[in-house]
């Protein structure tokens, strides 16, 4: 049976292997025992009230109960920014004209932007490769929007995440090297672990100022430019179905897209449903497949089972109950893992 709950200090080896399979381009994960030991203290600290906003992260994890491991990660910051600036490019237009010598050029560029300062982020989404089956990534990456829904009040109004930018099998980046190269003597995996463990800011600070002109960048990093890792496309393909768009914002280092929305538009926030628990000898079987969380703070817990959803009354049988941490007569947050189709 899998669950999705918080991180415990109990997973840190699990944590570890799994870092050491995310591959280059991933820096929220980097494969160093210390940057993922505070990654759950924080976490802790968060759930017992005892950071600042700005310190302020939770990180889930997919356990398979039979086999006690856990086989996947997903994690949302609480806003980003505030004690160190946070960097994107802003996809944007520069015009150069002349009347006199009938000449308008409209020309591309990228500038530096901390326009997303203070937003909520979704972030460290990754999955076993030998268990990405069975709708896990999806439940893994949808279950955070369950999670914003039942506790609004501890996010901020708008939501971005970072998607994967392009690199190669040999994970090099060609917008890396030809921007972030020349102003640090350092390779891309480089540059990404040193981001994943703390250090993107001073990389950033030293980042060019004014605006970088499109057309003046070789061929291959303007055509990666919003382009997003093949292996990111089902993660991004998700997050669209929740409502998150790409609005023109791009990673400093690979420039993977920045998709955003506000948390009210969210279709977990909508479409959510609260049901009480009642407890049964049989487990409910139905043809669509549902999020199922307790919206219990300090105890989160969520499974993903097929319903047919007919009352306000959800049936659980005695393990299910027992893995969501309810009883009868408590209320779960309900949503379908797909969006529904309306006839």
């Amino acid at each position: 049976m899998m669950i999705v709950r918080h991180a415990e200090f109990r997973d840190l080896e699990d944590i570890y292997k799994l870092a050491g399979k995310s591959g280059v381009g991933l820096t929220s994960l980097p494969q160093n025992m210390d940057t993922l030991s505070a990654r759950i203290s924080r976490t802790r600290n968060t759930l017992n009230g005892n950071v600042h906003k700005s310190e302020q992260g939770y990180l889930f994890v997919l356990e398979d109960t039979e086999a006690q491991r856990v086989i996947g990660l997903s994690a949302i910051e609480v806003a980003v920014g505030l004690m160190e600036p946070w960097y994107n490019f802003h996809v944007g237009t520069q015009v150069h004209a002349s009347k006199a010598l009938n000449v308008y050029k409209s020309l591309p560029t990228l500038f530096l932007s901390n326009d997303r300062t203070g937003s909520s982020e979704l972030c460290t989404l990754f999955l076993d490769p030998e268990r990405r089956e069975n709708q896990n990534g999806k439940f893994l990456s949808k279950i955070r929007f369950m999670f914003i829904a039942a506790f609004k009040q501890y996010f901020e109004k708008k939501l971005i995440a970072e998607m994967r930018g392009f690199s190669d099998e040999n994970g090099c980046s060609p917008f890396w090297d030809a921007i972030g190269h020349h102003f640090f003597n350092m390779d891309f995996s480089t540059a990404d672990y040193l981001s994943g463990i703390g250090q993107k800011v001073f990389i950033a600070e030293l980042m060019p100022r004014f605006p970088v002109y499109v057309d003046l960048l070789p061929k291959d990093a303007q055509e990666v430019i919003g382009k997003m890792h093949p292996q990111t496309l089902p993660a991004y393909h998700v997050l669209e179905s929740e409502g998150l768009r790409y609005q023109g914002y791009v990673d400093i280092f690979d420039a993977g897209p920045t998709v955003e929305a506000n948390i009210d538009e969210l279709r977990a926030v909508k479409e959510s449903q609260l049901l009480n628990v009642k407890i049964t000898s049989e487990a409910a079987i139905g043809k669509t497949q549902y999020l199922v969380a307790n919206d219990n703070y300090h105890d989160y817990r969520a499974m993903l089972m097929k319903l047919d959803l007919v009352d306000n009354t959800i049936n659980l049988t005695h393990e299910q109950a027992e893995n969501l941490g309810v009883q009868e007569g408590h209320v779960v947050r309900v949503l379908s893992l797909n969006p529904m189709e309306v006839s």
